[in-house]
């Protein structure tokens, strides 16, 4: 990582490896100048760092961009020790809300992002769609069909070729963080520091909500400070589920068919 340094015009007194880099690389530096940096690699550090300015222009606090190659990104680092307590979801809640409703999604037209991007190897489709159910089925799931036992496949098949029934045709477009699971979420003394590794597009706000809850459940008073959700999310919330399921069964294997075999089951499919 000593890119990082040199994009930054200083020289590096410490590296340490931290956790989290399972898809791309990631050291916290001690610079000479005495800040603390983040660098990170990966296959789209430049639109990345395009993602993380999008969030903070739509008021979501992010680490903030300070060098960025076709290598490496270099970040701010964030304070961190712990996770999200208390106060602390309400604040993740007041914070959601007022990004997914930031108006900008007139630039892709409206569902999807300018550039494609990825989870490690697994490729994110996201050229813009007018209609969202076609989005989720053409961007998110099908794409993933190959990758799957035939079972597996027909069973989420079924789930895409009905997706008008399921999903909004046109619902506002909202700034998705996009791999939105605790993980991303920053926190020090119980109290949201920011949220990290985006991948931004625009589409339903529920997509960020469904991730959220995939491996866990915010503290209570999130639910209270987000607000009311429209009438029928609880199946809305599984469709949304298949897909950072998808991305694990193609990134970690097997393992993680049980998943997404649980959330087909509560669709009917």
């Amino acid at each position: 990582m000593q890119d990082a340094a040199v994009l930054l015009g200083e020289s590096v007194i410490r590296a340490q490896v931290l956790a989290g880099g399972d898809l791309s690389p990631v050291v916290s530096l001690s610079l000479t100048d005495g800040r603390e940096v983040v660098a990170k690699g990966g296959p789209f550090p430049r639109i990345e760092g395009a993602m993380l300015q999008a969030l903070s222009g739509a008021g979501a606090p992010v680490p903030r961009v300070l060098a960025v190659s076709e290598r490496i990104l270099v970040l701010e680092r964030l304070a961190e020790g712990g996770g999200l307590a208390g106060s602390g979801w309400a604040e993740l809640g007041t914070m959601l809300r007022a990004l997914h409703s930031a108006p900008g999604a007139g630039e892709v037209a409206p569902y999807g992002w300018a550039e494609d991007y990825a989870f490690g190897s697994v490729a994110i489709p996201n050229a813009p769609l007018a209609s969202w159910p076609d989005f989720w089925a053409e961007r998110r799931l099908r794409p993933s069909l190959p990758a799957l036992p035939s079972g597996l496949a027909h069973r989420v098949e079924r789930v895409a070729a009905d997706l008008r029934d399921r999903l909004p045709d046109r619902p506002f477009p909202a700034l998705l963080h996009g791999d939105l699971w605790v993980g991303n979420v920053l926190a020090s003394q119980g109290r949201l520091s920011g949220l990290i590794d985006p991948a931004c597009y625009y589409g339903d706000a529920e997509v960020d909500l469904a991730m959220l809850h995939l491996f866990g459940a915010p503290g209570p008073s999130f639910k209270q400070a987000y607000g009311a959700l429209e009438p029928g999310w609880e199946e809305r919330r599984a469709v949304y589920q298949l897909w950072p399921a998808l991305v694990h069964v193609r990134l970690f294997g097997a393992g993680y068919h049980g998943m997404l075999a649980g959330l087909l089951n509560r669709l009917g499919a």
